[in-house]
């Protein structure tokens, strides 16, 4: 465990309120990707709230042989998954057709990454700063557009930085599942980052 972890749950466990508010903050959109991935939008926000209040009362048996991120997502994905136990469903590949057309998988290096990066926005004008945030909005709802699945597996990937053998585990898909999600998630981001470029537009 980090030393930043480990100073954080010193703070927790001595009671201090603004630490776990920091702890709230840091971790929320992590664990509502988890939730949304294995119960869908309907009930991520519950399945977050009783993960929160399985966090505080175990709190203290915490073991500290992972990070904190890692113990929080699975009890996040245990707490999830135990909201499925009636109804479990198996995770299906959807192959939805991307926003503006398909980019091909020459984008994207072995590891995922991309081969050739989209062109940066780095002038100042007034007219590329509305620009940027235009198209942060577009890429806000391009994710939003992508499968509970898509979506998770790209936020844990790109804005969590967790591992692909991490979001396996979590979400109890193959390895082979996860590429392809995610693969189709950057895909469609791409061609919606292609558009905007071409046409100033979402």
């Amino acid at each position: 465990m980090s030393g930043a972890d480990g100073e954080l749950l010193a703070r927790l466990l001595a009671g201090e309120q603004r630490a776990f508010r920091e702890l709230v903050a840091t971790y929320q959109g992590a664990m509502r990707a988890v939730a949304y991935a294995i119960v869908g939008s309907r009930n991520a926000d519950e399945v977050v709230q009783d993960a929160w209040l399985a966090v505080v009362r175990n709190l203290e048996g915490f073991q500290q042989r992972s990070s904190l991120k890692t113990w929080l997502l699975t009890i996040t994905a245990n707490t999830a998954k135990s909201r499925l136990k009636q109804q479990r469903r198996e995770p299906l590949l959807d192959d939805l057709p991307a926003p503006h057309g398909t980019v091909g998988g020459e984008r994207f290096a072995e590891d995922g990454h991309w081969q050739m990066p989209p062109s940066q926005w780095e002038q100042d004008t007034p007219e590329a700063l509305l620009a940027e945030g235009e198209l942060r909005e577009c890429l806000e709802k391009t994710i939003a557009s992508l499968s509970e699945l898509q979506s998770s597996v790209l936020l844990l990937r790109e804005r969590q930085g967790l591992e692909l053998e991490e979001i396996c585990n979590l979400l109890d898909i193959s390895l082979s599942n996860v590429r392809v999600l995610l693969h189709r998630a950057r895909l469609k981001v791409f061609a919606t980052l292609e558009h905007f470029e071409e046409t100033g537009q979402c």
